[in-house]
């Protein structure tokens, strides 16, 4: 969009000169002008001011000027909307960005997506489904005037800028999720970040295996290699195609009348504070939902708890059910 409004701009200028050359040139050498008289002829005739001519036009001359007005009354008319229009839109950024940074400072354990490519934009799509506060950091501008709205924020700039990170609340985020397509750029967002927030979540993307290492190694929590997440799903189609199937169809997230599959933290189990054994919660009784996982304080993840198994604080269950059901839990234990 910036390259559009400077093409346009300089077509709108380079139009201009060259009228304003060819009037100056043609009342110089064809009426035997001046050169001041012939650039104050040519400035009267371009702007229209009315003023009376230095000296009396010939019939010629009378055409030439009128050819002249015609033709600069549309090139100034579109050199002015042009000029008008990019003012226009540097005041609309300006004031975007305004309003992005006041809704970001009441902002509290939000997530930052750096990058808003095609990993990116899947990531701020299903924390919209969650109803996540989240702000995007991207740096192509032509990116944010597309999609930018009131369920997007956007941040211009590049994210492996200090001042950048500060600017999306880094210090106050809960979450950060490096989506740029560089390792490096994602490597760098990574270790800036940890410096600024040790407590905070950091998810990266890897493009190449030899960068998975050096992400977790400059403090990400997790490290995500679409492509080969992509190739394994494939490869499962073709050797236990039915489960696979049956796992796509379970929905983690969306609207609410369509997810299967929630998890919910101790304090909601427990609202006070008492670490019980799951056959004493009675969930399938309340719900109808099942309890699939346990996810402990330590991040041990345990597959299908046993009933006796006791709920420690900071600890998550993860919980199938058919959508309604679902709904049901969320309004038993106020998720």
């Amino acid at each position: 969009m910036k390259q559009l409004y400077n093409s346009k701009i300089a077509i709108a200028v380079f139009l201009l000169l060259v009228v304003f050359a060819t009037g100056v040139i043609a009342f110089r050498f064809f009426s035997d002008y001046s050169w001041i008289d012939a650039f104050y002829m040519t400035v009267i005739t371009i702007t229209t001011v009315g003023y009376g001519e230095v000296m009396p036009l010939s019939p010629a001359e009378k055409i030439f000027v009128s050819l002249l007005i015609i033709s600069s009354i549309f090139i100034v008319g579109y050199a002015i909307s042009v000029i008008t229009e990019y003012i226009l839109s540097k005041n609309i950024g300006v004031l975007r960005q305004k309003k992005v940074q006041k809704k970001l400072e009441s902002m509290h354990n939000h997530i930052i997506v750096c990058g808003y490519g095609r990993n990116g934009k899947q990531a701020a799509q299903k924390l919209l489904a969650y109803n996540r506060p989240f702000v995007i950091i991207e740096k192509d501008e032509d990116v944010i005037d597309r999609f930018s709205d009131e369920k997007n924020l956007f941040i211009l700039g590049n994210a492996i800028e200090d001042d950048v990170l500060l600017k999306a609340g880094i210090q106050r985020a809960a979450t950060l999720i490096c989506a740029t397509p560089n390792d490096a750029d994602n490597l760098f967002i990574v270790l800036s970040a940890r410096q600024m927030n040790k407590n905070l979540k950091i998810i990266s993307r890897a493009s190449e295996e030899t960068s998975y290492k050096k992400l977790k190694l400059g403090g990400a929590d997790n490290v995500i290699m679409p492509d080969k997440i992509g190739g394994d799903h494939m490869a499962s189609l073709v050797v236990v195609p039915d489960l696979v199937e049956f796992l796509d169809n379970l929905t983690v997230s969306g609207q609410q009348d369509s997810i299967n599959v929630e998890q919910i933290p101790f304090e909601n189990m427990c609202p006070d504070g008492r670490e019980q054994a799951i056959h004493d919660l009675d969930v399938r009784k309340k719900t109808g939902c099942s309890i699939i996982g346990y996810r402990s304080p330590s991040g041990e993840y345990i597959v299908n708890p046993e009933p006796s198994l006791i709920l420690k604080k900071n600890s998550k269950l993860i919980l199938i059910g058919r959508p309604e059901q679902i709904e049901s839990l969320k309004r038993e234990y106020g998720v």
